[in-house]
């Protein structure tokens, strides 16, 4: 996955969906420090779909504990021939954390795959000024700067689209999306101010984020949008 164009990927813990997915999604998002035994899942995937790989540590809103076993993951992960992405904190590239989340970002330029580099609010958006802040320095650390950050206002949601179109501007790939019930609309309309990814669940009970819509409906919400641009 190289995010030149808009991806959408189911977000998961469980490959089994990747057939289910196919008829709407780009590629998954395996969330490793959701999933049970998720390496073997991915010695056992023989499906279509490419992979991002994804292992939030606690401190970022995840579920994985901050050791190096972390980041080994990621990196074994990797391996593989379907994971074509990885996504690796900002924080963590910028030293929190008691370890060396650059060395995850050297494995998967060696497999040829792709670096998103993310950042989170789980409490509110700052202003515009601090998103495109955030984002430079996520873009300067890997192919795709992607922030998320929770809404309290339609006031929130302008701030991340006009950041995202103004990085978008000067050809930085950036993905973005706001959380939360006064966000949500933020996944479907993101992508017509230049962000290059999409998450979302197949199943709406699997949501890995608040305001996440379904596949399926995030899918032609987007394409309508498009088509009526």
């Amino acid at each position: 996955m190289d995010f030149e164009s808009f991806t959408l990927l189911a977000a998961t813990d469980d490959l089994g969906v990747e057939p289910a997915a196919r008829a709407d999604a780009d590629g998954l998002e395996l969330r490793l420090d959701f999933a049970d035994e998720p390496l073997a899942q991915l010695d056992a995937y023989d499906g279509e779909l490419p992979i991002l790989v994804t292992n939030r540590p606690t401190w970022e809103g995840g579920e994985a504990a901050d050791t190096a076993g972390r980041l080994d993951a990621l990196e074994t992960a990797l391996e593989h021939d379907a994971v074509t992405a990885v996504d690796l904190e900002l924080a963590a590239l910028e030293g929190a954390g008691d370890y060396d989340a650059g060395r995850v970002a050297d494995t998967a330029r060696e497999h040829n795959a792709s670096v998103v580099v993310s950042t989170h609010n789980f409490e509110s958006t700052p202003d515009r000024e601090a998103i495109v802040n955030r984002l430079e320095r996520a873009c300067a650390h890997g192919d795709v700067g992607k922030m998320a950050s929770t809404a309290e206002s339609p006031d929130d949601v302008l701030a991340m689209l006009g950041a995202s179109r103004e990085l978008t501007a000067i050809d930085e790939r950036v993905a973005t999306m706001c959380m939360g019930a006064a966000g949500r609309h933020s996944r479907a309309v993101a992508p017509l101010y230049g962000s290059r990814i999409g998450y979302a669940p197949v199943d709406p009970a699997d949501a890995t984020a608040p305001g996440q819509y379904d596949l399926a409906t995030l899918r032609t919400l987007v394409e309508q949008l498009r088509s009526d641009a």
